[in-house]
């Protein structure tokens, strides 16, 4: 009994120190899941890599830990926004009567030792160097040391990540902006040229496209109407920015805001002729920005991105659909410039460098396209 959970133990130390530290995989806290340990990496070939130490006797048994599985794995399914989750089950110690090649429902294996790596194909073809990485130089207490060690290792820099994302900083480059919002509203209205200067600097198709006044495209984006215009858009830009700019940081933040604003002109004066002003565009861009980088901490902001995030854009695009005196199009235009450009940017510790090309030549085909049909196609 000892000699069968000292090699149980053994294996399921090996085998957390290999998905740890050498395949980026995170421990999921789970209640009522009893020796059995859960690691998940979202962008990994298995999205979820499932330890089961207990003792299986027969295909009942099985078959009731699978759907015990099956279930636990819909939630986590819910709680990421996953559409599809690859799950690899490792058994450690099952009996002569449980049958695994029975089993269709997720990739398993019964591993006794080092050896039976070699009998399932699809983990050579996943983790090519984990027969490699199983062998260790130390034994007894010193390798339990060295494996304690560098997982706790491996999660101290993993802990030190997350908090250099989520730390709340000083949003300064959301306060400069609130001021220039501002700026642009009380300083021409004190002056007593605000109608000029809403005249000589909204966004307004014609004047773009038959005089080249190019300028409009981001000047707009500085006007508001009235008070209440002014507020709403400061209120919200303080809101979603100031988080945005924590995440992303301030140079990829500044990026994010300048081109959503820029899309979302292009956007509206391509389907519209009429006069458009207002920070929305913008703001409709930090709000797909949002999205994008929620997805991808989504371990982390699954329920926020749930119950906040995706409500708050959907509740605002019926607005901009329903309400009269709302231009709808430099909100789709904002929202999907946003999204697409923090594709190109990136999300620190997550994005890697194909995703981050990928989405540069995507989003300078759309950006392209956007400035051909708003500036040269004739409706």
């Amino acid at each position: 009994m000892n000699e069968t959970a000292n090699r149980k133990d053994l294996i399921v130390m090996k085998l957390l120190h290999y998905f740890i530290t050498e395949k980026n995989y995170s421990p999921i806290i789970l209640q009522g899941a009893e020796d059995e340990i859960w690691l998940e990496n979202l962008s990994g070939d298995y999205a979820i890599i499932r330890i089961v130490s207990n003792y299986i006797h027969n295909d009942e048994q099985l078959n009731f830990d699978l759907f015990k599985a099956k279930r636990i794995v819909s939630k986590i399914k819910r709680k990421t926004l996953s559409f599809h989750m690859n799950v690899l089950n490792i058994y450690t110690d099952l009996g002569d009567n449980a049958h695994l090649e029975k089993m269709n429902q997720m990739d398993c294996m019964f591993l006794y030792d080092e050896q039976d790596l070699k009998k399932y194909p699809f983990i050579q073809k996943y983790f090519p160097d984990i027969s490699n990485k199983l062998v260790f130089h130390e034994d007894g207490l010193k390798l339990f040391i060295k494996i304690t060690n560098d997982i706790n290792q491996k999660n101290k820099r993993e802990a030190e990540k997350a908090e250099s994302v989520f730390q709340k900083k000083t949003p300064w480059v959301t306060y400069i902006l609130l001021i220039l919002l501002v700026c642009c509203y009380v300083i021409p209205i004190f002056f007593g040229n605000y109608e000029k200067i809403l005249n000589d600097f909204c966004l307004y198709g014609p004047y773009i496209k038959n005089y080249h006044e190019y300028y409009r495209l981001f000047t707009g984006g500085f006007l508001h109407g009235n008070l209440i215009h002014l507020l709403l858009n400061c209120y919200a830009l303080y809101i979603l920015g100031s988080q945005l700019e924590s995440f992303m940081g301030k140079a990829k933040y500044l990026c994010i805001y300048i081109f959503s604003l820029f899309m979302g002109s292009l956007l509206s004066i391509t389907f519209s002729d009429y006069a458009s002003i207002g920070a929305s565009g913008a703001i409709f861009g930090l709000m797909g920005s949002l999205l994008y980088f929620g997805y991808h901490y989504r371990i982390y902001l699954g329920n926020t991105l749930k119950s906040q995030i995706i409500p708050l854009i959907i509740l605002n695009l019926l607005f901009s659909f329903f309400l009269s005196g709302i231009d709808v199009f430099a909100h789709i235009g904002g929202l999907i410039g946003g999204f697409m450009i923090t594709m190109a940017l990136g999300v620190k510790f997550k994005s890697t460098i194909s995703e981050r090309i990928n989405g540069f030549i995507v989003t300078g085909i759309f950006a392209f396209f956007m400035i051909y049909m708003a500036l040269f196609v004739s409706r």
